[in-house]
Formats: C-alpha cells, sequence, structure tokens
C-alpha cells in the first residue's frame, strides 16, 4: 500500500481512536505526542485533519522589522513550504506572541491559498477570523476566532514548533479532529488499523452487555475477571 495511501486512510478514524491505537503499538507515546489544550474547531462536520505537517511561528502585535524584500523573501519561503511534497499536508502554526491571538493569520485568503497549495487543514494555538468566508472543506483547529490580523506575520518556517502542547516537526504525520491533535509515528501508520479492530472487539465486550436490561455490577465483574478471583 503506498505511504501516501495509507496516512489518508487514517481519516477513516477519529483522533481518541488513532491515540488508542498509538499507546497499543508504541505504549511509551502514552503521556507525549498529542495536544493538552482545548481547541476551538472550524467545523466539526468535517473528516479529520491528516498529513505531512509543515510548520511555522507567527507573531502579530508588532510588525516584523524585516524590509520590504526581506518580508517578501520569508513569504515566499513560508509558502514553498507549505507547498512542498509530499502529500497531503497540514499546516501547524505556533503563535509565539506575549498576547496569543492578537492578530489572525488565517482567513478567508491564506485557508484558500493554502489549501490550494496542497494543505488539508491547519492546526494553531493562535486566532482565525473570516467564519462566514472560510475555503470549504479547509480544516482548522484554533485557539479562538479574532477579528484583526494586525501586524501578523511569519517568524520562521520549516522549523519545530509546539501548539497545545503537542511538539511538531516538519514531516511528521499529524492527526487532528474536534478532541484535538496527535502526532502519528511513521512505524504505527500501517499496523493501526487492525490494532482498531482488536481495540473495537474487546470494547464491545464491555459496552454491549452494558447496553442490555437488568446488566448489573456482578455481570461486569465477570466480564472483568472471568476466573473468578477473590475481590
Amino acid at each position: 500500500m503506498p505511504e501516501s495511501f495509507a496516512i489518508t486512510a487514517l481519516r477513516e478514524f477519529d483522533t481518541p481512536t488513532i491515540c488508542n491505537a498509538i499507546e497499543v503499538i508504541d505504549p511509551d507515546r502514552r503521556t507525549r505526542g498529542f495536544t493538552t489544550k482545548p481547541f476551538l474547531c472550524h467545523d466539526p462536520s468535517l473528516p479529520p485533519i491528516v498529513g505531512y505537517a509543515r510548520t511555522a511561528t507567527i507573531k502579530a502585535t508588532e510588525p516584523s522589522g524585516r524590509s520590504k524584500a526581506e518580508d517578501l523573501a520569508t513569504r515566499i519561503g513560508y509558502y514553498t513550504h507549505i507547498a512542498e511534497a509530499p502529500g497531503p499536508t497540514v499546516t501547524v502554526i505556533e503563535d509565539i506572541d506575549e498576547q496569543v491571538g492578537f492578530g489572525a493569520h488565517w482567513g478567508e485568503v491564506n485557508s484558500n491559498l493554502h489549501k490550494g497549495l496542497g494543505s488539508v487543514g491547519v492546526i494553531t494555538n493562535g486566532s482565525i477570523r473570516d467564519a462566514d468566508m472560510w475555503a470549504e472543506g479547509f480544516g482548522a483547529l484554533a485557539g479562538f476566532y479574532s477579528p484583526s490580523h494586525a501586524w501578523v506575520h511569519v517568524v520562521d518556517y520549516a522549523i519545530p514548533v509546539t501548539v497545545h502542547g503537542m511538539a511538531v516537526s516538519p514531516g511528521d504525520i499529524v492527526h487532528a479532529d474536534r478532541h484535538g491533535a496527535v502526532v502519528v509515528p511513521p512505524s504505527a501508520v500501517s499496523a493501526i488499523a487492525a490494532t482498531v479492530k482488536r481495540l473495537e472487539t474487546a470494547e464491545a465486550k464491555l459496552i454491549e452487555p452494558s447496553q442490555q436490561p437488568g446488566f448489573n455490577i456482578e455481570q461486569l465483574i465477570k466480564i472483568l475477571d472471568p476466573e473468578g478471583r477473590d475481590h
């Protein structure tokens, strides 16, 4: 199975399910590699955001301090990074302003530009705007909505960033939905579907009996301890 197809296939699962599978495949990842603060989800009806990370840091409370030529070079370099293969890509932006989200990097223009360059969505601790003019089908997890872009500018790009507790490097595989986001180890991608199936089977042994009339603690104990050890 081509790697890009395998990654796209992860959109079949929600992010908590992906986290469950990673915990089994790579137990050392149980306490790291995922977001730990809440997001605003721009459109929860969209499928999960899945792809290779493209990263940047931004600020908005003051101008960049660069010349126009330097600003243009940074902007072109940033968009070139966004467009780099392989795809699909996910844009991960860390707002490093003292007042995070003071200006929105994301709105009608950037959602459309990034979608056109192969990005399927953005994950940012910063703000977004233009809620009703967003690029169709472009996913977003953000800190909040904000009306102005102020002096927003890219500070650096193609670097490690941290968004809501999740450390991300360029090229990392990221999976996100309204619950949050997680970095998927490359070694886990091909094993996730089979692992999810095993976990769903195990969970069904608990869920299905609990939904039946008369379910009680004795039945639960029997399921949890079929050998009938003393408690």
